[in-house]
């Protein structure tokens, strides 16, 4: 069976949310246990991860030495995160077999995915990224042509499009690899945001969201089973509620339901809810949503929220 595991920004910090380098390699060791266990279990996985705590740090530096440097663009930050992460993903699970006496070569592939040159976001973007910054300091930075709006008391604060993900530009190299068994970590931070242009490719200021670039990534090398892994043990119905109601397995049209019915947060659930009905409306088996200790589980239909055809 083939899977592909989204792993969230979560699962490369510590359950404090710090990002310093043993903070990460440490985290990447926990995530890699339970990836080593789907492999050893048979399956061929291609990993893909959130880079949201690290592109953070990369701002902060970009903040403190707008005076003296200019930044580095967002689609730069995404690269250098997919490279690092993947490097350290590619660390931790090596070790992780390796204790097994499993042999599986891994790889890490920079990935661009495509976005349209005209999506509205593009012209007029409104995701908020980063930190609060007081005017002042947010002016140098609005100077090398970054968006910025004062959100009142709590001072300034960037803000990027978020265009959908339309295809995975290295999907043939991804799918080479996986193909030779290798295990592939790929579109981290949900790939780097690129368009077509006088018949070139030029990286855009833009944030792709990583669950859904997933579920295109999942569709494109045609994987059976989709794992969103998270902090929770499954998606819930009025979270939050008394009444509040954690659900099992679900069709896609029935999720699809809930999804206009406004049971999940934008910043948060949403995404991951779309992402997992639009692998099962692409040909998936099924989309699970869970913690990152029940994939296993998951991937064999026994645990978090499972979405599946109709």
């Amino acid at each position: 069976m083939r899977v592909l595991l989204a792993l969230g920004g979560n699962a490369m910090a510590n359950d404090e949310g710090r990002v310093r380098v043993e903070d990460q390699q440490a985290a990447a060791a926990v995530a890699m246990r339970a990836v080593a266990e789907l492999i050893a279990a048979g399956a061929d996985v291609v990993l893909t991860h959130g880079n949201g705590p690290q592109v953070g740090n990369l701002l902060v530096k970009n903040e403190i030495a707008a005076a003296v440097v200019p930044p580095v663009p967002l689609d730069w930050c995404g690269v250098q995160t997919q490279a690092t992460l993947g490097f350290t993903l590619m660390n931790a699970l090596d070790n992780e077999l390796s204790g097994r006496g499993i042999e599986r070569p891994t790889a890490t592939v920079v990935t661009r995915t495509r976005v349209a040159a005209d999506d509205a976001g593009l012209s007029a973007p409104t995701k908020p990224i980063g930190r609060y910054l007081p005017e002042d300091e947010a002016r140098p930075l609005m100077e090398h042509g970054q968006v910025w709006e004062d959100r009142g008391e709590r001072g300034w604060r960037r803000v990027v499009a978020s265009p959908e993900p339309l295809e995975i530009l290295d999907a043939g190299a991804i799918r080479c690899l996986v193909d030779a068994r290798y295990v592939v970590v790929a579109a981290g931070g949900g790939g780097v945001p690129v368009v077509r242009e006088d018949g070139g490719l030029r990286g855009v200021e833009a944030v792709i969201d990583k669950d859904l670039a997933a579920a295109l990534l999942a569709a494109t090398v045609d994987a059976e089973v989709l794992v969103i892994a998270t902090d929770v043990p499954h998606a819930v119905l009025r979270f939050g509620q008394p009444d509040a109601e954690e659900l099992g397995r679900v069709s896609v049209s029935a999720m699809r339901d809930h999804l206009r019915e406004g049971h999940f947060g934008s910043g948060s659930m949403g995404p991951k809810v779309e992402a997992a009905c639009r692998f099962v409306e692409q040909g998936g088996r099924h989309a699970a949503i869970t913690r990152l200790d029940r994939i296993l589980d998951a991937v064999e239909g026994r645990a978090g929220t499972l979405v599946v055809p109709d």
